[in-house]
């Protein structure tokens, strides 16, 4: 099956199917009495002798709402392309009523649960790809960059950090004139991914729209200079003319272009196979 006829069929398996498209969901952490879960979605085909990659998905929503529905279509494609995929819940204020920080001790808890598990979902935890968007793009580049923020039950010598990050549109400035910097105060230095870069930072691959309304092109592409001075890979793809959240599924040809980069980028990383060309989705 072509890329181009699988986009097509996931395209409108995801219009029209009613039901959740993930075979399992796991609780991953309890607080009190809540359960905090990921959904997670495996290859079709598996051999039982062989490990996977294993790519991660928080949900964008500035921490203070949002879904895993938003990454339902990312992790229902990059499942057919032989990963692994797990849509994380995690607190957000307009449930919880908790702040930012919470939100990354519940992604970092998440990532070490994966982590510790690797076994047991078949993954390969050398090749654990951390993804989102907004708020959840920071999230995803926080447990790679970002030492502190550790829930205290959380077993510590597992490390929260992802071997590639896919960010749609991340919030990865949190200082004076960055998001967020209401919430996060003084606490920015140790809680932003772009204070916080330094050398063994993993490859990464941004996708950013011109008219951004949250993320300036500029703040990206700093962003992408420093990586560079560390010595790590940071490909930036801007798409003229396209506001935030320009990478959902509601926007069927960016939702393509940038699913067609993240592919590209994945197998020039080592974690897909070479055996398609992302060109034909």
């Amino acid at each position: 099956m072509t890329l181009r006829i699988k986009f097509f069929f996931f395209f409108n398996l995801i219009f029209f199917s009613k039901s959740t498209l993930a075979q399992e969901q796991v609780v991953y952490k309890t607080i009190d009495t809540l359960d905090l879960t990921l959904e997670v979605y495996r290859p079709k085909v598996t051999h039982e002798s062989e490990t996977y990659p294993a790519m991660i998905f928080f949900f964008g929503g500035g921490w203070n709402g949002g879904s895993t529905a938003q990454f339902e279509p990312h992790a229902t494609y990059f499942s057919e392309r032989g990963i692994v995929c797990f849509l994380v819940d995690y607190r957000v204020n307009s449930r919880n009523k908790t702040t930012p920080f919470e939100s990354l001790m519940d992604a970092k808890s998440a990532m070490r649960f994966i982590r510790k598990n690797a076994e047991e979902f078949q993954i390969d935890p050398s090749k654990i790809i951390a993804s989102g968007g907004s708020a959840g793009g920071h999230l995803a580049a926080a447990t790679a960059l970002i030492e502190g923020f550790n829930d205290p039950n959380d077993d510590m010598s597992i490390s929260t950090k992802p071997s590639a990050l896919v960010l749609f549109n991340p919030v990865i400035d949190n200082g004076p004139g960055g998001y967020g910097f209401e919430r996060i105060g003084e606490q920015f230095k140790d809680f932003s991914p772009l204070h916080n870069i330094r050398e063994g930072a993993p490859p990464t691959v941004i996708f950013l729209g011109t008219k951004d309304e949250l993320i300036p092109v500029e703040t990206m592409n700093y962003y992408q200079t420093v990586m560079k001075k560390v010595g790590s890979r940071c490909d930036l793809f801007l798409y003229e003319g396209q506001p935030h959240g320009f990478f959902n599924l509601k926007n069927p040809e960016y939702f393509e272009k940038t699913i067609r980069e993240a592919d590209r980028f994945l197998q020039s990383t080592g974690f897909l196979k070479e055996n398609a060309d992302p060109k034909s989705i």
